[in-house]
């Protein structure tokens, strides 16, 4: 198969690029990074340097492909994080419609049935209708859950304050996922032949809870009397700034952790439970220590 895939050499579409290559695909990898080009061309991929905010672009860098995979690259610098999501999600939904693209993979979140409240999530929730309306094009949408590797950012918060937290409590209900698992569903559905729009959940843990992601952590990084500290909302927005993010990306965070508080973001995926990947919460301690003691 010909495949493009959106997403440079990040942590999913690096090793989602690697197994195609495997399987024998002609993979082209998207970056808006002329620097990447010969770290793609080592996966044995095609580069395609440009944006994905231009649609000419991508336009071409979808013509001719079996299916593509689409993901919304991380923009901080975005005034309006929502509507910096929805864009790129018009941007990708022009490019499919001129190229004649007729298969889509795209990554999407737990969360995204709900049409507000739920921070980023709600722009990808945008995504998702919009591509509901490429008429003749089948798109899945791998709603995937909290990633593990979003821990990592709280190194500094477990060495120097010796606490774990954010604002949804220790017995939170929390789907985890690692980004390897989410590849592996990824080239499975890219290489399937689905119709329609359809929603497929992924995760690798359903069933820990924040307190547990500290006792793991913890445990491996020899605290193994790490709390889980619930904050305040005020007080998780202040810590998010301080730590150096842009008041607008604290804000989407501060309301997606409010949604994991409430319980309602997980309440779609327990009625549709997917095969749980193979890498869990004890395997992602073990690499939150390395680079811990790194």
């Amino acid at each position: 198969m010909k495949i493009t895939l959106t997403g440079s050499t990040g942590n999913i579409t690096k090793p989602l690029a690697e197994i195609l290559v495997a399987k024998g695909h002609e993979v082209k990898v998207i970056s808006s990074n002329a620097d990447r080009a010969e770290e793609i061309k080592a996966l044995g991929a095609n580069p395609l340097i440009g944006s994905v905010s231009d649609t000419e672009f991508l336009t071409n860098a979808f013509a001719g492909a079996d299916a593509i995979y689409t993901m919304v690259p991380p923009n901080f610098a975005a005034p309006k994080f929502r509507e910096y999501i929805k864009g790129i999600g018009e941007n990708y939904a022009a490019a499919i419609k001129a190229s004649g693209v007729k298969k889509v993979v795209n990554l999407s979140s737990v969360g995204a049935d709900l049409p507000d409240g739920t921070g980023p999530i709600a722009g990808l929730h945008d995504v998702e209708n919009i591509f509901a309306e490429l008429n003749g094009v089948a798109v899945k949408h791998l709603r995937a859950g909290y990633f593990y590797i979003n821990f990592l950012a709280n190194i500094d918060m477990v060495k120097h304050a010796n606490i774990l937290g954010s604002n949804f409590g220790a017995d939170a209900k929390i789907v985890l996922v690692h980004p390897q698992n989410i590849s592996e569903v990824a080239a499975e559905a890219l290489e399937s032949d689905f119709t329609g729009k359809t929603v497929q959940y992924v995760a690798s843990d359903d069933e820990s809870t924040p307190a547990d992601v500290a006792k793991a952590i913890g445990n491996a990084v020899g605290k193994p009397e790490l709390p889980w500290v619930e904050f305040s909302d005020e007080d998780a927005f202040n810590g998010m700034v301080g730590a150096g993010l842009p008041e607008e990306i604290a804000k989407n965070y501060v309301e997606m952790g409010d949604a994991i508080r409430s319980n309602k973001l997980f309440v779609d995926y327990y009625k549709n439970r997917p095969v749980l990947g193979n890498i869990k919460l004890k395997d992602f301690a073990i690499d939150f220590a390395e680079a811990y003691h790194s």
